[in-house]
């Protein structure tokens, strides 16, 4: 279970998040949308551990903050933006795998799926990919290590329409063991997957709300 128990954050004074409650159970898809400045994305970040907050945030009984080593062995995540890594795609597929025990063939056929010839990049450093490329590489590293909670911001941004739809179907066998949290401003190809949207504005709750999945 994902706690979050009046969780704000503020950069520079300006609240980013202010007083957010929740409760992510296993078994829920949600689909996190709002326009851009809502907060979402800061949202993901502190779940992640990677910035401090007030309130308190409880992933498996376990602070992000103060436990990172053992809750991002748990998180399969894209960022929005790709980080400008210099390490060799190789050596960040072995990493990446390293840390929660997964096979690193797992996410080398994932990228292949996703129609990566990886083979090609592996000695290159993961910054000098294209956008595309990128994106791909992170969905397979997400998709492919042994996690239970999938954080997803903006995944789909730089694929191409055939890596969008073989994403979108990777990631629905996925959620049959993990919990997600998507942020997308294509909220209609989530459809089918989503069980719960909330809806963040100015940093607050606005909505949330349990919804049926489509078939």
């Amino acid at each position: 279970m994902i706690i979050l128990e009046q969780v704000s954050k503020r950069f520079k004074r300006k609240p980013v998040l202010e007083n957010v409650s929740l409760q992510i159970q296993p078994g829920e898809h949600i689909a996190l949308v709002g326009s851009n400045g809502a907060g979402k994305t800061t949202l993901m970040r502190c779940l992640l551990g990677e910035y401090s907050c007030d309130g308190t945030i409880s992933i498996g009984g376990l602070n992000p903050r103060h436990h990172r080593q053992k809750v991002l062995a748990r998180i399969g995540f894209v960022p929005q933006l790709p980080p400008p890594l210099k390490m060799p795609v190789k050596q960040l597929i072995q990493f990446a795998a390293g840390v929660c025990n997964t096979a690193p063939k797992q996410i080398i056929d994932l990228t292949l799926q996703l129609g990566l010839d990886i083979q090609t990049l592996l000695h290159q450093p993961f910054v000098k990919l294209s956008g595309g490329q990128k994106q791909k590489l992170l969905i397979a590293i997400a998709l492919g290590r042994n996690s239970d909670i999938l954080i997803m911001d903006e995944p789909a941004a730089n694929l191409d329409p055939k890596a969008r739809q073989i994403f979108l179907e990777l990631l629905q066998e996925k959620q049959e063991q993990a919990i997600t949290l998507i942020s997308s401003h294509r909220l209609d190809e989530l459809a089918a997957l989503v069980n719960r949207v909330l809806e963040l504005d100015m940093g607050k709750v606005v909505i949330d709300e349990k919804v049926e999945l489509k078939k």
